[in-house]
């Protein structure tokens, strides 16, 4: 609470909490401050910078949560939480992390495509290359038999290679 780049990214993330809504996701803040330091943070957030912060805030006051998460990094702080992005499905299982150290804020835009990376891949059972954006070819998973080699180059994917294959949703 109270952190110049923690702010700025409540501030980006309130943006953005309604398109995640519409993505089926729940947008949730932790700081290892109170209850107390935290309304008072989103409070000082509306009346300075005119954002309201539509997302509930955890309070880890004994850093709980953090330490399970593998927020505290031995040599960055002992007191302080790296910032962290954390993608849990439905089935609390957690799919991907991204680490930030605390001088850099995080990317929205990653946020917002890896989201959608991650709904793609499991609505349609495909992979997403690199720098994938929705709308772009996908991978199809590779083959694991000689057979299926041979099925999968004849079934009109745009391949590469034998191993890689793309098409389009």
């Amino acid at each position: 609470d109270f952190t110049p780049v923690c702010t700025t990214e409540f501030m980006v993330f309130a943006g953005i909490a309604d398109e995640l809504a519409k993505q089926n996701v729940q947008l949730i803040g932790l700081s290892i401050d109170s209850v107390h330091s935290h309304l008072a943070w989103v409070r000082n957030i509306k009346e300075k910078m005119g954002v309201e912060i539509p997302f509930p805030v955890i309070a880890d006051l004994d850093m709980k949560v953090a330490r399970r998460y593998g927020m505290i990094h031995p040599g960055q702080s002992s007191t302080s939480t790296i910032r962290t992005v954390f993608f849990i499905d439905d089935k609390g299982v957690m799919r991907a992390m991204l680490y930030y150290p605390m001088s850099n804020g995080r990317s929205m835009p990653e946020i917002l495509r890896l989201t959608k990376a991650l709904q793609t891949s499991d609505e349609h059972h495909v992979a997403t290359p690199a720098n994938w954006e929705p709308g772009e070819k996908v991978i199809v998973p590779a083959p694991k038999t000689p057979e299926e080699i041979e099925k999968r180059m004849k079934e009109g994917y745009e391949c590469k290679d034998w191993y890689l294959c793309f098409k389009k949703l």
